[in-house]
């Protein structure tokens, strides 16, 4: 993390559940729907902290900052679904790693470094593959820069309500790039989006993904963590 920033956290466990990946893999208003369901529980302190780790069908979602340029001329070819998360539209589907971890934070509520401690969590996962990810002055998420474009290649947008947080990260595996040319991915137009299998020439699967992502996520939090399925 960031020098001078300090993640306050309510101390507990970090549960990861699966939620679904590949045949299984989770409508985005489902996992929405389980999402507000764990948030109101953790605010209540009735179930410890939780991260949903799981693989969506084709959906954009379009944060509460999203422009009407940003948004898919034409037929977007899946549903657009307006969130109540930070940012601007992106989009998830098949090849991606989806996190939403419902965390609870102390007071006071510090967004940025959480925001940090996620940054973290994604270039460390992508250097388990080899990939030197790195941060952005002025944008969030894990990029690759250098030969031409800026790429992004971990996604985050968050929400905090009653101290307790929602939404989360999308980290890029092997999915299909052509979804992002029908939108303008988080509002930024001079940058590109990148997968861990585009970067490495090699596969690298949602599956490959998830121990790393867990292991380096809890980590970042600082926590300890189990890996238990959804349902």
């Amino acid at each position: 993390m960031r020098p001078g920033l300090t993640l306050g956290l309510v101390r507990s466990e970090l549960v990861f559940q699966l939620a679904g990946t590949g045949a299984q893999a989770v409508p985005y208003e489902e996992a929405l729907d389980l999402q507000r369901q764990l948030h109101a529980l953790r605010v209540n302190d009735e179930i410890p902290d939780t991260c949903l780790l799981l693989e969506h069908l084709p959906v954009y979602t379009a944060g509460k900052r999203t422009e009407p340029a940003d948004r898919p001329a034409g037929d977007p070819g899946a549903p657009v679904i307006e969130v109540d998360r930070g940012g601007k539209i992106t989009w998830h589907g098949p090849g991606q790693l989806v996190g939403y971890p419902i965390v609870k934070l102390s007071d006071p509520v510090d967004v940025l470094a959480y925001v940090r401690a996620i940054e973290d969590a994604m270039i460390g996962a992508c250097a388990e593959f080899g990939v030197i990810a790195e941060r952005l002055a002025g944008r969030s998420g894990a990029w690759v820069t250098g030969a031409g474009q800026d790429r992004k290649l971990a996604a985050i947008g968050i929400r905090v309500a009653r101290g307790v947080t929602m939404h989360g990260f999308a980290l890029n595996c092997d999915n299909d790039l052509h979804w992002y040319d029908r939108i303008v991915p988080c509002g930024i137009s001079d940058a590109s989006v990148t997968t861990l299998t585009a970067e490495l020439g090699r596969p690298v699967t949602v599956n490959d993904a998830i121990e790393p992502v867990r292991h380096h996520l809890t980590a970042a939090l600082e926590k300890p963590a189990a890996l238990s399925r959804a349902g």
